[in-house]
């Protein structure tokens, strides 16, 4: 999939949702809705494209030199007033949500709006950038009624 191919002029909180990979509705019930939900609450203008492992390892080989799959790539808009993209890796994310102990559910919204607040311009390669990146998400997160992925216990 070129990552340019589904995007289209939006405005903020503007959110297409496509599955490319169905076993994401078996994974979560509901996904498009709970991907689009945590679009809106980011204030993203996103295309989000629920993807396999394998079509984001391609990607990512491909437009990161890095040939892995990882749970979420993001794509700048083209150009002013288009949305950006998100897609999103089922295993990848199916993993991590099972090696930390989180529903499926939580861990896909988080990710969501984590690539959202990225298209938004918040980065995380910087310890106070990182620090200000996740207190973003977990306001975010709270008003999805998604628990906090940062909270030590």
């Amino acid at each position: 999939m070129d990552p340019d191919s589904s995007r289209c002029p939006a405005s903020a909180g503007n959110i297409v949702v496509s599955v490319a990979e169905p076993a994401w509705r078996r994974l979560i019930p509901g996904a498009e809705a709970l991907a689009t939900r945590a679009g809106r609450a980011a204030g993203a203008n996103a295309s989000i494209v629920l993807a396999s492992d394998r079509m984001v390892q391609d990607l990512n080989a491909r437009h990161r030199d890095r040939n892995k799959p990882t749970n979420v790539l993001t794509y700048d808009p083209p150009a002013p007033g288009m949305a950006g993209e998100i897609i999103l890796a089922l295993g990848t994310i199916r993993r991590e949500a099972a090696a930390a102990g989180r529903r499926p559910a939580h861990h896909l919204a988080h990710l969501v709006v984590h690539g959202a607040l990225h298209l938004a311009g918040h980065d995380h390669h910087h310890p106070g950038d990182a620090r200000r990146m996740e207190m973003a998400e977990a306001r975010i997160l709270h008003r999805l009624g998604v628990p906090n992925p940062w909270k030590r216990t």
